[in-house]
């Protein structure tokens, strides 16, 4: 029997081209796979007959953004996770469902060998090579552009050859990666770390300089997901495209940062989060009023930690699921609503109320029904300070002798 490859399809000129570069390289045959995680453009069934196209056996499409946006966006929107501050983890969370759905296609396929389109210098050949390995150990991977040296001119080349139903043009210098989630561009002009990105970069948001009338929405959440905005109830993927529109019509969600990749080197990117990043900024807002202060304060470690994970690619480890046990305990009261104002590239909190809220008003008034009993504070003050106090009087004693 033919040896079968299982290829993680995205429609564009490398993958294409890497169908029958797999398939004169190895002897195998090949099935492309591609996954809907809302990224938009052409219709999985264009993209299936293109692949078909370019001689794949069997091309296998799966809708996946509704389990892409409940299974992977809306924890990563708990973990309120900012991948060093900044990344929404646009491009990290949508690899482990596209690995789910490959190995599952090599199950049906009978395929021993899962292929991906990553670079040998990118985050994501990690992402796929050990997501797959955790789901199907028994797998072999294989990397085109990195294993069998299909650069972006022998692509061209090759596509041109073979007379392939494929756009091979220059024309376009960026490297972009997008889904429901957000959008993600590097490499070009970009690399240059000095230059400003330019308007044509952007898709997913409008200029901020020159906003319509500010937008102000409120979103309602139940234990940390959102459920309606403005009153409607929505699904997750609903609220995210949603606030994607909104949000993006002012601008908001442009992120313009030099991360650390994990294979050591330091990468220029530019993110498009419109819908991430006016969720995160609102269910913050929401765990403000809700959790406790010190499990607030331990869970935002937590989720610095769960953000290096998943963008390391550890999206199945077990560390990564016992942190999602501890964030999923703490959603427990995240319920309730936020009101913010979408404009000019900010998306600004400016009302919160919730039935499970811990703010309490007759302790937090200077006026007249204040309940809280200011003569405790001394005493707190005494033995708050009595740690330090003791060993500052050690210091001079010590220091003196």
């Amino acid at each position: 029997m033919t040896e079968r490859i299982v290829l993680a399809y995205s429609g564009g000129l490398d993958t294409s081209v890497a169908i029958g570069w797999i398939g004169e390289a190895t002897g195998a045959e090949v099935i492309a796979v591609a996954v809907d995680v809302g990224q938009g453009g052409e219709s999985l069934e264009t993209i299936r007959q293109r692949a078909l196209g370019c001689g794949a056996v069997e091309a296998y499409v799966a809708d996946a953004s509704d389990e892409f946006a409940n299974e992977y966006c809306i924890p990563t929107l708990k973990a309120n996770a900012l991948y060093q501050g900044h990344y929404p983890l646009v491009s990290a969370i949508s690899r482990p469902v596209i690995v789910k759905h490959l190995v599952k296609a090599a199950r049906e396929f009978g395929a021993t060998t899962v292929a991906h389109g990553c670079t040998g210098k990118g985050n994501d050949q990690v992402r796929f090579e050990v997501g797959i390995q955790t789901l199907g150990p028994d797998l072999k991977c294989i990397a085109p552009v990195r294993d069998l040296a299909l650069t972006r001119d022998k692509a061209i080349a090759f596509a041109e050859e073979k007379g392939l139903p494929i756009e091979t043009t220059k024309k376009n210098p960026y490297s972009i990666d997008q889904n429901v989630w957000g959008r993600a561009v590097e490499t070009g002009y970009l690399e240059d770390i000095w230059n400003a990105p330019t308007k044509d970069i952007y898709d997913y948001t409008a200029t901020p300089e020159f906003p319509p009338a500010p937008d102000e929405v409120t979103i309602s959440f139940e234990a940390g997901v959102p459920v309606a905005i403005d009153g409607v109830r929505v699904t997750p993927l609903q609220a995210i495209k949603e606030l994607n529109r909104r949000a993006g019509a002012q601008g908001v969600g442009r992120i313009d940062v030099v991360e650390d990749r994990l294979v050591g080197i330091k990468s220029r990117e530019i993110y498009e989060a419109p819908g991430a990043m006016a969720l995160i900024t609102a269910h913050k807002h929401l765990e403000d009023i809700t959790v406790e202060r010190e499990q607030a304060r331990f869970k935002a470690t937590v989720g610095q930690r769960w953000a290096e994970l998943v963008y390391d690619g550890q999206w199945f480890s077990p560390l990564k699921r016992s942190l999602d046990a501890f964030i999923e305990d703490t959603q427990k009261y995240v319920s309730g609503d936020i009101r913010m104002t979408l404009h000019g590239g900010q998306a600004v909190v400016n009302g919160r109320r919730s039935e499970t809220s811990l703010y309490d008003f007759d302790l937090a008034t200077y006026d007249t029904g204040d309940t809280f009993d200011q003569s405790m504070a001394r005493g707190f003050i005494e033995l708050w300070g009595m740690s330090a106090k003791v060993a500052s009087g050690r210091d001079i004693r010590v220091a003196g002798q």
